[in-house]
């Protein structure tokens, strides 16, 4: 054996045979419907796979703000590393995969076009994309297993076929259709699956071409249907939008270029002469999208840009699901056809009275953006990661502060007027606010009217985070300003901006995203300076002694003089009022504070700082106001540090490095930029 035969067979190793031979099943008629009593699923519909296709992968229930979620695990497109992943949209895709379950078991929505409306960049190809390519994977499964077949011609009819003596189907038809639809009620319980758990549904006819071999071949034994039979093959069949089988995609082209053939076929002229008729359907090509896509589904891209003389093909797909090829009667098809649209198209139908119809027979799926800050967060996170991006470490925060402006642009100013648009966007996200529930989140949502359908898309987002990996403005990390700076600055020439009004809200609110940024880079930077755990234990257990005392009405007995002293007020309201308690509510929340130490014991807990989110963060703060001087945080930004706060300043930014996941260019920015606003004398009281 050559070397070249080796490597040759070590390559070919990787090959499953058994598994292509499974693939590639093929078998006599006979041989078919000993299969389908063994597994009636074979023969399902097209919505009745694609709804068992998307619920093979499990789901997952949750309460969102009272309301029961299903989320189908199918969108997180797991089986390619979530490449596809769709976040955000478990509601939209709830009322799609509803769509599916109504037109599986018939009650009307088999005769619809599903139409995914929202604004660019929402997910709508995603989506169609994925059960595109979730059909192509399903059908290579057990589970998901459908066949077709072919005509074996006898050698004393190939004239029929111009010498052709394997003719497979054209449109890939169920090969249960090859039993005479007013046998077949009867036939079914020939085979025992009248009283089969699944429903065995078989609906119209043969297409033209088979139809004509059919005819021919009970000619040919005088009307002897299962020697006729004897020339079917059937076959294993797998989907392939590649391969044009059970996968359709039409994408509307110019207007003066578009032609309805492109959807049900055309003549072909050159077996005219062979054959002698246009009308004749061995002289008809059946591979327009509709044809192809038959059995699958049918992606129409841009739907409403298709011209008026595509609607009428559309129309009788839908609703009688039969497709008028030229020359030919009705064909049937059996297909989920799923268009998309954005939302000036969508005006633009609802303006014109002559597409009505199509209106009555669309079921409109909103697909908005998301409005839920963690998950825009990990549409980013899944590109943007220190993992995938090379030679550039992303600060903590940036893909963040990105991801809440893009949010806050969808949102709709709240009408109460208490309530900011930013806190509107932390209870969208799950956050607790004072005075607000989950039923107070509800009656938000429902007061919308356009929400999640105007904003800035996530395309914009991406544009401008490469736009700031590939800035020579840092040397080793880009960070939340750079970004921002990036967003504020392509809003100049961002195309879908319609007004210049929508351009100067989305400029203030990147101020308001800033805002946030400053205060949550302050707060780290203390928690850093303050991250001495052995300092804040021991502010801690003074602060307890103390309040036990206060609220037991008991004195504090002085570790270094021994004497008894009445509990340290002054102590104790320095640490209270860095968390804004009033002194009004001082005695609530000490008692509050006793009581949670109380039941953590009853439970057999130990208390510690950490316990108690609150009180760890007024600690921290306290900690922060007492250290903060002896490392002169604002003599940073004036260059002239001495020897002793440098090493004080270095232990931070290790710190920030540790914890926070900062490297040390994005640490030295984050501090010199805390410590510019110390120097400005900006700092917030908190």
């Amino acid at each position: 054996m050559s070397a070249k035969e080796s490597v040759t067979h070590k390559i070919g190793r990787h090959h499953d045979i058994d598994e292509y031979r499974e693939l590639n099943w093929e078998g006599s008629f006979e041989d078919y419907l000993n299969l389908i009593r063994e597994e009636p699923t074979i023969t399902r519909n097209a919505y009745q796979r694609i709804f068992d296709m998307v619920t093979s992968y499990g789901t997952e229930e949750y309460i969102d703000n009272k309301k029961k979620v299903v989320r189908y695990n199918f969108f997180k497109d797991e089986a390619n590393n979530g490449a596809d992943a769709v976040y955000g949209l478990d509601i939209p895709l709830m009322r799609l995969v509803n769509v599916f379950k109504a037109a599986a078991n018939e009650y009307g929505t088999e005769k619809r076009i599903i139409l995914l409306h929202g604004p660019v960049g929402s997910s709508k190809s995603t989506i169609a994309r994925l059960l595109k390519k979730g059909l192509e994977d399903y059908t290579k499964t057990d589970a998901g297993k459908l066949y077709t077949f072919s005509w074996q011609m006898p050698e004393n009819l190939l004239h029929l076929t111009g010498g052709q003596e394997i003719l497979p189907d054209p449109m890939n038809e169920e090969p249960l259709k090859l039993i005479p639809s007013e046998w077949r009620k009867e036939a079914i319980e020939d085979l025992g699956l009248g009283d089969s758990s699944y429903d065995v549904r078989i609906r119209g006819d043969l297409n033209p071409a088979s139809r004509f071999i059919f005819r021919e071949l009970m000619r040919h034994y005088n009307g002897d249907w299962a020697r006729a039979m004897e020339h079917v093959r059937v076959r294993r069949m797998i989907f392939s939008e590649k391969d044009r089988i059970g996968i359709g995609t039409f994408q509307p082209k110019d207007e003066k270029n578009q032609d309805s053939t492109e959807l049900t076929g055309d003549i072909n002229y050159r077996k005219i002469a062979i054959y002698g008729s246009d009308s004749d359907p061995r002289a008809f090509n059946f591979d327009g999208e509709f044809c192809v896509a038959n059995r699958g589904l049918i992606e129409f891209v841009e739907i409403l840009k298709l011209d008026v003389a595509f609607l009428y093909d559309l129309l009788g797909a839908t609703q009688e699901r039969k497709i008028k090829p030229k020359k030919f009667a009705q064909t049937d098809i059996d297909e989920v056809i799923i268009g998309h649209t954005n939302e000036p198209e969508y005006r633009k139908l609802l303006g014109n009275e002559y597409m009505e119809a199509l209106r009555d027979r669309t079921v409109k799926i909103d697909i908005p953006y998301i409005t839920k800050y963690a998950e825009e967060i990990r549409i980013y996170k899944k590109d943007f990661n220190n993992e995938k991006v090379k030679g550039k470490h992303i600060a903590p925060h940036t893909i963040e502060v990105a991801a809440m402006w893009a949010v806050l642009t969808r949102l709709e100013d709240p009408k109460k007027h208490d309530l900011t648009l930013l806190q509107k966007l932390k209870l969208y996200d799950g956050k607790s606010l004072t005075g607000y529930t989950q039923d107070n989140v509800k009656e938000l949502r429902k007061e919308t009217v356009r929400e999640g359908l105007t904003g800035v898309s996530p395309r914009y987002i991406q544009d401008k985070l490469s736009n700031a990996l590939v800035s020579d403005k840092t040397e080793s990390s880009i960070n939340p300003f750079l970004v921002l700076n990036e967003l504020e600055g392509g809003l100049k020439n961002h195309g879908l901006i319609s007004s210049e009004d929508e351009r100067s809200r989305y400029r203030e609110l990147l101020a308001v995203v800033k805002q946030e940024y400053e205060d949550i880079v302050k707060n780290e930077v203390q928690r850093a300076i303050s991250a001495d755990e052995e300092a804040i234990s021991k502010v801690c257990a003074n602060y307890i002694d103390s309040i036990k005392a206060y609220t037991q009405k008991e004195k504090v007995r002085n570790k270094y003089t021994g004497q008894y002293e009445e509990p340290d007020e002054r102590m104790m309201r320095s640490i209270e009022e860095k968390i804004d308690i009033p002194d009004s509510r001082k005695d609530d929340f000490r008692r509050e504070i006793m009581n949670y130490i109380g039941a953590l014991a009853i439970d057999g807990k130990t208390f510690t700082y950490q316990t108690n989110e609150r009180l760890r963060k007024a600690l921290e703060l306290k900690l922060f106001e007492d250290q903060k001087d002896s490392i002169k945080l604002a003599s940073v930004v004036s260059n002239v540090v001495d020897r002793e706060t440098q090493e004080k300043i270095d232990i931070v930014k290790q710190r920030l490095i540790r914890d926070y996941g900062y490297n040390d260019e994005s640490a030295t920015d984050v501090l010199n930029f805390v410590a510019s606003i110390f120097a400005r004398g900006d700092s917030k009281q908190q």
